[in-house]
């Protein structure tokens, strides 16, 4: 997947049932997501019809039934949603943005044991500080130190 994929939260709901079922079809949707959220299944039809219009779903029918297949991988899709979100944010922040996505998530000790690998050997590299990479004129008072003429 070359292209940027925009995937709203509800969709993102939507396309987790059509990723671990592999096919399905608005019924099984329905019934998968009626458990955790509160949508009206025209709601649920309607977000699979976005889903196919921007090319992360294909359908087929089979008799009155359609069927609907994921197009693009989950794990490169995540990968990329994580990616626009630290392209966008100050760099001096991403630290504590994984380590707070390291404290809420529930990890196996096989992915503690990578995360362990990979940070041993990026320490090996990093630097003693990151420096911002704040828009200028977009100063933030906890990121950021300001000089009178200008950025630190």
């Amino acid at each position: 997947m070359n292209e940027q994929m925009d995937i709203s939260p509800a969709e993102w709901r939507v396309m987790r049932v059509a990723w671990t079922l592999g096919q399905v079809t608005s019924a099984q949707v329905i019934d998968a997501l009626k458990q955790r959220v509160d949508w009206k299944p025209a709601t649920i039809k309607t977000l699979l019809r976005r889903l196919v219009k921007k090319g992360a779903l294909k359908t087929t029918q089979e008799g009155r039934a359609f069927i609907y297949t994921p197009l693009i991988p989950e794990q490169n899709t995540m990968d990329q949603a994580v990616d626009q979100l630290f392209d966008a944010m100050c760099q001096m922040r991403a630290g504590k943005t994984i380590r707070h996505l390291v404290e809420r998530s529930t990890m196996s000790v096989a992915d503690l044991q990578e995360l362990q690998a990979i940070l041993a050997e990026k320490i090996k590299t990093a630097p003693d500080a990151v420096p911002c990479d704040c828009v200028p004129g977009m100063i933030d008072a906890e990121c950021c130190t300001v000089q009178e003429n200008g950025r630190a």
